[in-house]
């Protein structure tokens, strides 16, 4: 037998104890107390025990233990790149690449730029936080908890939720109106194409780690191929202008940053969630470099081509892109090939799925303590799911004010948070793994107060509001970049200085105050 036949043998063993485990873990924390309810809950959770035997996923946020993992295969090494990869190459990436000519009226060349450059630096964290999940088996919003302890890690989980459901509306968005514009005359309602997207959606996220893994391993391919016949047929008519830096351009670089920025730190929120499985000695360098070149490669390339096919010079495709949004132009550059760029159009729009999957997947709702843990994850699948398609409906029609508004948001909070975590385990954990207590994730008596985590995340708030250029508002200082009505939009910048200098003081003020069980190691 073959040493992968033999791994495979032995992942399908280690599956069911898996899954058997995870129930009883499950029930130790929470649910169990609900599946002896006679009430809703109860009969939650008996339907979960019968539909975990066909392999739906019971685990919620529960830590995986270290006798649950197996060495990581070529295949589990693999699924750190092709995970990313998959969830980016969309045209939900592609939409925000076209922000930059279309929305802040840079140069084909300096939205490049601004891209390469915005990219590389927040996808840094992501990268980083995946390693944590090897490591110590739970989830990236239990992680927040050693930071921020556990009442306060229910606030940047209930943001999560919010950004997790936020992102599976815009992207289901721009699904839909690229279904829409595979015909002109018999067009597909938006709202059917809504609901179509997000039942595909609902398949891998309801059974789980392993469909989700193996889904984005090939989800990726056949839109990275038409991804290529639209930069063929497009090429030609792209006006890249030329690099300029002026004052006006370096407010509006910076305010196209920031929304580069938060697409690509938004998925430091549940980097953890998929490496979980991977053992506790895989290397960190290995997971750290896999996932960087994962994020990047299709974030940077498929970002570039969104900002050079907005500059094309036919005047029938931007009345496209015009009338139909990102669909539109998509449709309107596939159109020379016919049937064919029909058929692709289809298969373009599908990708959303891909890019959607793992939001729905990380919704976070069971860290808000233990009643929220006792409601079955797949059944916060299914409500997060109707909550979005309701949302995508409502917002069909202001598409780019929605999308810039989310990923500016996200470009602050997440700064916020990142830097927080970073700090923790750099400055109060020494960067050692040994120096979490993980078997206490669920007990709030050993975990810190989160009181300096709160207030820095108020110092940071202050600063991203100081620096912030957005279309609702305009920060003093960020008012002060750029165009004097626009501005030049630096309260990620900002939030993040600002919780940097705040963490450190006040965390060491608050660990005086707490007893040292709350930085206790693991055993």
């Amino acid at each position: 037998m073959s040493v992968e036949a033999a791994y495979a043998e032995k992942d399908i063993e280690h599956s069911d104890k898996s899954s058997t485990n995870a129930m009883n873990t499950t029930e130790e924390l929470g649910a169990g107390a609900a599946a002896k309810d006679s009430g809703v809950l109860g009969k939650m959770w008996k339907f979960v025990k019968i539909i975990d035997k066909y392999g739906v996923e019971a685990r919620g946020i529960e830590r995986v233990l270290p006798h649950e993992k197996l060495p990581p295969t070529r295949r589990d090494w693999e699924g750190n790149l092709w995970m990313w990869l998959a969830a980016n190459c969309t045209i939900s990436t592609l939409a925000l690449g076209t922000l930059g000519p279309s929305v802040f009226f840079l140069s084909g060349k300096v939205s490049m730029l601004t891209i390469i450059f915005f990219n590389l630096l927040s996808t840094l964290p992501v990268a980083f936080f995946a390693i944590f999940g090897a490591k110590l088996g739970i989830r990236q919003m239990t992680i927040t908890r050693f930071s921020f302890g556990y009442w306060v890690a229910m606030f940047p989980a209930a943001l999560n939720v919010i950004a997790c459901l936020g992102w599976s509306t815009i992207n289901t968005i721009v699904g839909a109106q690229a279904l829409k514009a595979v015909s002109t005359t018999n067009q597909l309602p938006t709202a059917a194409g809504i609901v179509i997207i997000a039942v595909l959606t609902l398949f891998a996220p309801f059974f789980g780690y392993k469909v989700v893994h193996a889904y984005e391993r090939y989800a990726w391919i056949p839109v990275a191929i038409i991804l290529f016949i639209m930069l063929g047929f497009s090429a030609k008519y792209m006006d890249l202008g030329n690099v300029t830096s002026d004052t006006v351009v370096t407010g509006d670089v910076l305010s196209f940053g920031a929304a580069v920025f938060g697409f690509g730190i938004g998925w430091s929120s549940y980097s953890a969630d998929y490496t979980v499985h991977m053992a506790e000695d895989s290397s960190a360098v290995m997971i750290f470099a896999l996932n960087y070149i994962g994020l990047n490669l299709p974030l940077i390339l498929v970002e570039c081509l969104g900002a050079g096919m907005a500059t094309v010079t036919r005047q029938d495709w931007q009345d496209a892109f015009t009338s139909g949004g990102v669909g539109g132009l998509i449709g309107a550059t596939l159109s020379p090939a016919k049937g064919f760029g029909k058929f692709c159009l289809v298969l373009t729009a599908l990708s959303i799925v891909a890019n959607n999957i793992p939001n729905i997947f990380a919704l976070t709702f069971q860290v808000l303590g233990k009643h929220a843990q006792m409601i079955p994850r797949v059944f916060l699948v299914l409500a997060g799911t109707i909550v979005y398609v309701v949302l995508s409906i409502v917002g069909a029609s202001h598409f780019e004010s929605w999308l810039d508004t989310l990923l500016v948001i996200l470009s602050y909070w997440l700064s916020i948070y990142c830097t927080i975590l970073l700090e923790e385990h750099f400055i109060f954990r020494k960067g050692r793994w040994e120096n979490y207590n993980v078997a206490d994730y669920t007990n709030h008596k050993n975990l810190p107060l989160g009181l300096a985590a709160a207030f820095t995340m108020g110092v940071g708030i202050m600063g991203a509001v100081l620096g912030m250029a957005t279309l609702w508002y305009v920060g003093v200082i960020g008012g002060k970049i750029g165009d004097p009505v626009f501005g030049g939009d630096i309260g990620f910048e900002l939030s993040m200085a600002f919780s940097a200098i705040a963490y450190p003081i006040l965390r060491s003020i608050e660990i005086r105050f707490e007893g040292p069980h709350r930085m206790g190691s693991r055993k």
